[in-house]
């Protein structure tokens, strides 16, 4: 400890000011005799393009906002390594995600309950997403319109969207105006986490509106490197900033909010792990913990993408100085266009076998068209549908590649590992292709640009989606809840074997939910911040 320089004293710390450390900052501090001290390795939510909706497509691949990580090679899509875009700025992923409001599937949660996960079935999950809903729509019995995350319509509808949700209708796929009310199944606009056509995420939700709170500190470009220790019991962080260690003390607990890779992460560092592991990289255990970096999941994806008859697509706006600055101006002024988007503005929950019970498939249909995260857009007229199996039976790693705290972890989650994600995959790519032959749009294609129409077998679109696939973002499961031997929390989040530290964010999710990850993540961090505090009353 002789590094130490300066020492905080503070009742709680939250490490990573993310979708989850922003709920909870907000949440905790809302009591003004708790004092809770927020650390986040990124800086202040500045840039504009973190806030005008379409700026997604620059923060995705800022490195000054994103930790821009990258996975190890796959074995079963190409020997590819993976791009992975994770936050990397106050309001963490919120901040630069594509902006969807999708909770997943009331089966998935039932799913926690039955792994033995009390107090997490659909039920019991569902007041918490009503709590932090600020509904455009208003509340019902399954949304809220009193909390402080905004969700709202899109405001540029695309001819291109409505003509493929009449296609999708015309192949069978039933409309639904509400993903996350009684049914997810069907086509129709995704709702999107906005306000007044501004970004919404988790810092301006929860985070902004207590910044003047006494009782709350929050601090940036803080890159915390170990949890402290007296026994088994968590009594602070320590951080490094601008190369000056300073000292967290919490009375209460220390939760870590780090994200899916940096939550395993510091957790691993600071002695809580698998104890070969730590052992042979020089690491004193505190707790053997062997689930640490274990279950990773994510959603992997494959880009079916169409030349466009009409200049329609975002494609043709960056190509157009002229329609850049009508753009421009119209959101300026009207807080409209086509600057109000997010990355797919259609959405489909389909089943890939009818006998299924609840879909298994999401279709991200984009009115652009580009290749990689960072290729850039296509040159011509293009848009594309972007699927992915929901649930997929993949399971990967994340272990320390050191005991550096700034080396990035090895990460290898090994995407169609399992059968039924490669099955699942070319499905949804040969639906995608059903729904193309309908009227509505057909009426706009030129010609299938990928896989393109030489791609017909299922070998072949297999093929396809190996060598071009990306990662959806969505890695969750790395800490995940539970009773078994594997499981890193309990299901009050706190880890197992160990006093006064909780992991709250996705990482604990036992299984990846059916759909975008950020709602569900702030409802995790919504539930644990009333366990928190219904301790403390």
């Amino acid at each position: 400890m002789t590094d130490i320089s300066e020492t905080i004293e503070t009742d709680i710390v939250i490490v990573g000011a993310g979708s989850a450390g922003c709920t909870l900052a907000g949440r905790l501090s809302e009591d003004g005799r708790t004092s809770v001290t927020l650390l986040e390795a990124g800086g202040k939510d500045w840039n504009p393009w973190i806030h005008i909706p379409i700026g997604y497509g620059k923060t995705i691949v800022d490195p000054n906002l994103n930790w821009r990580y990258e996975t190890e090679k796959g074995a079963e899509i190409g020997n590819r390594p993976m791009y992975w875009p994770r936050g990397k700025v106050l309001g963490g992923s919120s901040s630069i995600n594509g902006l969807l409001y999708i909770r997943g599937q009331a089966r998935d949660y039932d799913h926690w309950r039955q792994l033995g996960n009390e107090g997490w079935s659909y039920d019991d999950v569902l007041p918490y997403f009503r709590k932090a809903e600020s509904q455009e729509n208003g509340a019902d019995e399954f949304h809220g319109d009193g909390g402080p995350l905004r969700v709202s319509n899109l405001r540029e509808r695309n001819p291109l969207c409505q003509a493929f949700i009449e296609s999708a209708v015309d192949a069978g796929i039933p409309r639904n105006d509400d993903f996350n009310g009684v049914s997810q199944e069907g086509v129709g606009f995704y709702q999107i986490t906005t306000r007044n056509a501004r970004r919404c995420s988790a810092a301006v939700a929860y985070l902004k509106p207590a910044m003047k709170r006494p009782n709350l500190r929050v601090i940036t470009r803080a890159h915390s490197e170990r949890i402290l220790f007296n026994g088994k019991r968590a009594i602070g962080v320590v951080f490094d900033r601008g190369g000056r260690k300073v000292a967290v003390r919490a009375r209460r607990e220390v939760i870590v909010s780090s994200g899916s890779i940096n939550s395993p992460k510091l957790l691993l560092l600071s002695g809580v792990g698998p104890a070969g592991q730590l052992s042979g990289l020089g690491i004193p255990v505190v707790h053997d913990l062997p689930g640490v970096g274990e279950n990773l999941q994510d959603h992997y994806g494959a880009l079916v993408t169409y030349k466009s008859k009409l200049p329609l697509t975002v494609n043709d706006i960056m190509r157009s100085p002229l329609r850049q600055v009508q753009a421009g101006l119209q959101y300026l002024l009207f807080r409209q266009g086509p600057l109000t988007i997010s990355a797919a503005q259609v959405g489909a929950f389909v089943k890939s076998d009818p006998r299924l019970e609840t879909p298994d498939i999401q279709f991200l249909f984009q009115t652009f068209s580009h290749d990689e995260y960072d290729a850039g857009l296509h040159k011509f007229s293009g848009f594309a549908n972007a699927v992915c199996p929901v649930r997929p039976e993949s399971r990967g790693t994340l272990r320390l590649r050191s005991a550096d705290p700034r080396d990035v972890p090895s990460m290898q989650p090994n995407y169609l590992s399992a059968e039924n994600d490669r099955r699942v995959l070319v499905d949804a790519i040969k639906l995608t292709r059903k729904v193309a032959e309908k009227a509505a749009i057909a009426a706009h294609i030129v010609a299938e640009y990928a896989p393109g129409p030489q791609v017909a077998s299922d070998d072949e679109i297999l093929d396809y989606a190996r060598e071009t696939g990306l990662s959806i973002a969505h890695q969750v499961g790395t800490c995940k809840m539970g009773k078994d031997a594997m499981a890193v929390v309990d299901p009050s989040l706190k880890v197992h074997g160990l006093e006064a530290l909780r992991v709250v964010d996705a990482s604990i999710m036992p299984t990846l939910i059916s759909g975008n990850t950020n709602a569900p993540t702030i409802m995790i961090a919504e539930k644990a911040a009333e366990m928190i505090g219904r301790r403390a009353a």
